[in-house]
């Protein structure tokens, strides 16, 4: 591992969850002398990944770091084939719909189709949250053997809300009905009032390249079981369009 790389990642990170931090603030996040982390702000600066408020000394990400997401969000196969189907599930059912990948312990959302109710709805991509806290992640890690082990190690998990599943062995026995039934969910566990459920994507080889999803209120929690026979086809169909022999893949 290059250090001088690592740490400018990290510094990213840093402000990718604190938003705006001061200079000081990032060194005794990084636990690294306040010079050192200098200097990094500083090259990160320069390349516009980062800019410093102006009469403050607080810095935040810059608008580089969206460029690079856009042109990631345009390379990926699953977002173009998914958009289609994420159009038709939210005409169907009048929920949103997401589409994530999985990003270590948590789910990226790189696709969001709001409720065609024509309300007003906050822009969803780019918002992660934790894997196991998420019908998206759930989805991915019950067919990821290796991601699921990383998560598995983890004892307590991260709480989110008190409905949050924070017991490994919890998680692992929801990880084996989902591999058997296709279909993830979550009731409650990210945030307080929403539930979702979700199928997850493969590509030609088998392997999980993310999930497909609603996000459904609270109030009109369980869905109906023709409204999860929809979300099953929708992750069959994107998964299909991208090469997957079968939906789910056998399990070895």
């Amino acid at each position: 591992m290059i250090q001088s790389v690592d740490r400018a990642i990290r510094v990213l990170v840093a402000l990718q969850g604190a938003r705006r931090m001061t200079l000081s603030e990032l060194a005794a996040r990084l636990e690294l002398p306040p010079s050192t982390v200098h200097g990094i702000v500083r090259t990160l600066v320069d390349h516009g990944m980062v800019v410093q408020e102006r009469g403050f000394g607080r810095y935040q990400l810059g608008p580089a770091v969206l460029r690079l997401g856009n042109v990631y969000l345009d390379t990926l196969e699953l977002r173009s084939k998914a958009i289609p189907w994420a159009e038709d599930l939210a005409r169907r059912t009048g929920c949103s719909v997401r589409t994530g990948v999985l990003l270590l312990d948590d789910v990226v959302i790189i696709h969001h189709e709001p409720r065609p109710d024509g309300s007003r709805q906050m822009p969803e991509v780019g918002i992660v949250i934790p894997a196991h806290a998420s019908a998206l992640g759930k989805a991915i890690l019950a067919f990821d053997d290796d991601a699921a082990s990383r998560m598995l190690s983890t004892s307590p998990l991260r709480s989110m809300t008190g409905e949050t599943i924070t017991s490994p062995v919890d998680l692992k026995e929801q990880l084996a009905d989902i591999s058997s039934t296709g279909i993830a969910e979550e009731q409650e566990e990210a945030v307080l009032g929403e539930c979702s459920l979700a199928g997850p994507v493969f590509d030609s080889s088998g392997t999980p390249v993310g999930a497909i999803g609603l996000v459904v209120p609270s109030t009109i929690w369980p869905v109906d079981p023709s409204t999860r026979d929809t979300v099953r086809d929708a992750a069959r169909a994107i998964s299909r369009e991208l090469g997957a022999m079968s939906w789910p893949p056998p399990r070895s």
